[in-house]
C-alpha cells in the first residue's frame, strides 16, 4: 500500500503522568518548539486530533457553525 501524499503516521507512548512525546520527524515537519501551544481537540466517534494553534480559529468557527446549526 502506498501512502498518500503529505500524509503521515505515527505512534506514541503515554507516560505516567499522562503525557505523551511528540516524535522529532513530527516535530520538525511542523516547526514545533519547546514552549509551544497546541490545540488537542476530541471527538467520541473519532478519536483525538492535535492541530497547531494557528489553525484553532478556523477549527473553532466549524464547531461554532455545526452547533448553530443543530439547535
Amino acid at each position: 500500500m502506498q501512502k498518500p501524499k503529505g500524509k503521515y503516521a505515527w505512534t506514541v507512548t503515554v507516560g505516567e503522568k499522562g503525557q505523551i512525546v511528540i516524535p522529532k520527524q513530527a516535530r520538525e515537519l511542523f516547526d514545533i518548539k519547546p514552549g509551544n501551544t497546541l490545540v488537542m481537540l476530541g471527538d467520541e466517534k473519532r478519536g483525538l486530533a492535535i492541530p497547531p494553534k494557528s489553525m484553532f480559529e478556523m477549527f473553532a468557527h466549524a464547531v461554532y457553525e455545526t452547533s448553530e446549526d443543530e439547535g
